[in-house]
């Protein structure tokens, strides 16, 4: 892997685990916002809570290098969780706005598994 990919790479891994930890904060503290679009696609305060709770460990396991990829494909999820909720409530413009972590998370996955085939 070329160093400017791998810098790339290194940076991306990085803002993706540092905006799913800022992302996860509000949900914890059951923001009003939080709690409304998340409740259309019917989850509770507790469910909201949650899904913040691991929205936020999965960034910090993305600074761990050994835990990447499990913290990639649960900030994934959490993303795509909240892709659903924002599409729902039909905010169709913001909702592709909140697919980039997706996308993010996805690139983010795929390196890092190429990366596992090509060590072994």
């Amino acid at each position: 892997m070329s160093s400017k990919y791998n810098t790339i790479t290194i940076v991306m891994i990085y803002a993706l685990a540092f905006l799913s930890v800022i992302a996860g904060i509000p949900k914890i503290l059951q923001m009003p916002q939080e709690l409304a679009f998340l409740s259309v696609i019917g989850l509770s305060g507790v469910a909201v809570t949650i899904l913040g709770m691991a929205q936020s460990a999965a960034g910090i396991l993305m600074f761990q290098r050994t835990l990447r990829l499990p913290g990639a494909e649960l900030a994934a999820l959490a993303f795509l969780i909240s892709s659903v909720a924002i599409f729902a409530s039909g905010d169709t413009a913001f909702g592709l706005v909140s697919l980039l972590p997706v996308l993010a998370s996805i690139i983010v996955i795929y390196t890092i598994k190429r990366g596992m085939r090509s060590a072994n």
